[in-house]
Protein backbone atom coordinates (compact mmCIF):
# COMPACT_ATOMS: atom_id res chain seq x y z
CA UNK A 1 0.00 0.00 0.00
CA UNK A 2 1.43 3.71 -1.07
CA UNK A 3 0.06 6.59 -0.62
CA UNK A 4 1.45 10.62 -1.52
CA UNK A 5 0.76 13.70 -0.25
CA UNK A 6 2.72 16.43 -1.59
CA UNK A 7 4.72 18.83 0.30
CA UNK A 8 2.82 22.18 -0.11
CA UNK A 9 5.28 25.52 -0.99
CA UNK A 10 4.64 28.37 2.15
CA UNK A 11 2.28 30.58 0.12
CA UNK A 12 0.29 33.45 2.03
CA UNK A 13 -2.47 31.29 0.85
CA UNK A 14 -1.21 27.79 2.84
CA UNK A 15 0.06 29.79 5.50
CA UNK A 16 -3.43 31.00 6.31
CA UNK A 17 -4.97 27.40 6.35
CA UNK A 18 -2.82 26.59 8.79
CA UNK A 19 -3.57 29.02 10.98
CA UNK A 20 -7.13 27.91 10.06
CA UNK A 21 -6.81 24.69 10.73
CA UNK A 22 -7.53 23.32 7.62
CA UNK A 23 -3.87 22.49 6.92
CA UNK A 24 -0.90 20.98 9.64
CA UNK A 25 2.41 21.10 9.87
CA UNK A 26 4.23 17.76 10.84
CA UNK A 27 8.09 17.14 11.12
CA UNK A 28 9.45 14.28 9.65
CA UNK A 29 10.15 11.10 12.16
CA UNK A 30 13.44 10.55 13.08
CA UNK A 31 16.60 11.22 15.45
CA UNK A 32 16.65 15.01 14.52
CA UNK A 33 12.63 14.94 15.25
CA UNK A 34 12.09 17.79 17.71
CA UNK A 35 10.52 15.31 20.04
CA UNK A 36 12.75 12.67 19.70
CA UNK A 37 12.26 9.28 19.25
CA UNK A 38 9.56 8.64 21.56
CA UNK A 39 6.79 10.17 22.87
CA UNK A 40 4.68 9.17 25.75
CA UNK A 41 0.79 9.97 25.14
CA UNK A 42 -1.36 10.57 28.56
CA UNK A 43 -4.96 11.92 28.36
CA UNK A 44 -5.48 14.99 29.08
CA UNK A 45 -6.84 18.41 28.11
CA UNK A 46 -4.23 19.93 27.33
CA UNK A 47 -2.58 17.78 25.38
CA UNK A 48 1.11 17.21 27.61
CA UNK A 49 3.18 14.43 27.23
CA UNK A 50 6.69 13.33 27.44
CA UNK A 51 9.08 12.91 24.87
CA UNK A 52 12.64 12.63 23.98
CA UNK A 53 14.94 15.31 22.31
CA UNK A 54 17.53 16.07 19.94
CA UNK A 55 18.88 18.88 22.15
CA UNK A 56 20.82 16.62 24.85
CA UNK A 57 22.99 19.48 25.61
CA UNK A 58 20.22 21.33 27.19
CA UNK A 59 19.68 19.08 30.09
CA UNK A 60 23.50 20.04 31.21
CA UNK A 61 22.24 23.61 31.84
CA UNK A 62 20.99 24.80 34.87
CA UNK A 63 17.51 26.74 33.11
CA UNK A 64 15.31 23.86 32.13
CA UNK A 65 12.17 25.69 30.40
CA UNK A 66 12.77 25.32 26.81
CA UNK A 67 9.57 23.27 25.99
CA UNK A 68 6.13 24.45 25.68
CA UNK A 69 4.35 22.59 28.61
CA UNK A 70 5.61 19.21 27.93
CA UNK A 71 8.07 17.23 29.62
CA UNK A 72 11.61 16.77 27.75
CA UNK A 73 13.05 13.03 28.39
CA UNK A 74 16.58 12.28 28.70
CA UNK A 75 16.62 8.74 28.28
CA UNK A 76 12.93 7.80 27.11
CA UNK A 77 14.13 4.29 26.19
CA UNK A 78 15.18 4.02 29.98
CA UNK A 79 11.25 5.15 31.52
CA UNK A 80 10.01 2.66 29.03
CA UNK A 81 11.86 0.37 30.61
CA UNK A 82 11.07 1.75 34.20
CA UNK A 83 7.20 2.07 32.80
CA UNK A 84 7.00 -1.94 31.27
CA UNK A 85 9.11 -3.09 34.71
CA UNK A 86 6.55 -5.60 36.33
CA UNK A 87 5.76 -7.17 32.06
CA UNK A 88 8.53 -9.34 31.13
CA UNK A 89 7.80 -9.43 27.92
CA UNK A 90 9.30 -5.68 27.42
CA UNK A 91 12.73 -5.74 27.55
CA UNK A 92 15.32 -3.05 26.66
CA UNK A 93 16.16 -4.87 23.67
CA UNK A 94 12.10 -4.94 22.14
CA UNK A 95 11.28 -1.58 23.65
CA UNK A 96 14.80 -0.24 21.53
CA UNK A 97 12.67 -2.38 18.49
CA UNK A 98 9.52 -0.86 19.30
CA UNK A 99 11.00 2.54 19.00
CA UNK A 100 12.04 2.47 16.05
CA UNK A 101 9.65 0.32 14.25
CA UNK A 102 8.39 2.30 11.68
CA UNK A 103 5.55 1.85 9.05
CA UNK A 104 5.16 4.89 7.30
CA UNK A 105 7.93 8.17 6.48
CA UNK A 106 8.67 11.11 4.46
CA UNK A 107 10.97 11.44 2.03
CA UNK A 108 13.27 14.66 1.55
CA UNK A 109 10.55 15.29 -1.30
CA UNK A 110 7.44 15.26 1.47
CA UNK A 111 5.96 11.97 -0.19
CA UNK A 112 4.69 9.43 2.53
CA UNK A 113 5.80 6.00 2.29
CA UNK A 114 4.02 3.50 3.54
CA UNK A 115 5.92 -0.01 3.97
CA UNK A 116 4.59 -3.77 5.08
CA UNK A 117 3.58 -4.16 8.70
CA UNK A 118 5.45 -7.27 8.63
CA UNK A 119 4.96 -7.23 12.65
CA UNK A 120 1.11 -6.61 12.90
CA UNK A 121 1.98 -3.98 15.50
CA UNK A 122 -0.09 -1.22 13.62
CA UNK A 123 -3.46 -3.59 13.22
CA UNK A 124 -2.56 -4.60 17.30
CA UNK A 125 -2.42 -0.86 18.05
CA UNK A 126 -5.51 -0.26 15.88
CA UNK A 127 -7.36 -2.82 17.40
CA UNK A 128 -5.91 -1.78 21.16
CA UNK A 129 -7.00 2.15 20.69
CA UNK A 130 -10.42 1.18 19.02
CA UNK A 131 -10.94 -0.28 22.70
CA UNK A 132 -11.08 3.35 23.96
CA UNK A 133 -9.74 4.34 27.30
CA UNK A 134 -8.68 2.42 29.47
CA UNK A 135 -6.36 0.88 26.62
CA UNK A 136 -5.90 -2.66 27.25
CA UNK A 137 -2.57 -4.04 27.96
CA UNK A 138 -0.14 -5.33 25.28
CA UNK A 139 -0.44 -9.40 24.63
Amino acid sequence: MAATTPALPGTPENLDAVVAGRLYVRQKPGPQNSLGLAKFIFPNADNIYMHGTPAQQLFSRTRRDFSHGCIRLEDPARLAEWVLRDNPGWTRERIDKAIFYDTVHVNSEGVVHFVSDIYGHDRALDEALAQGYPYPEAR
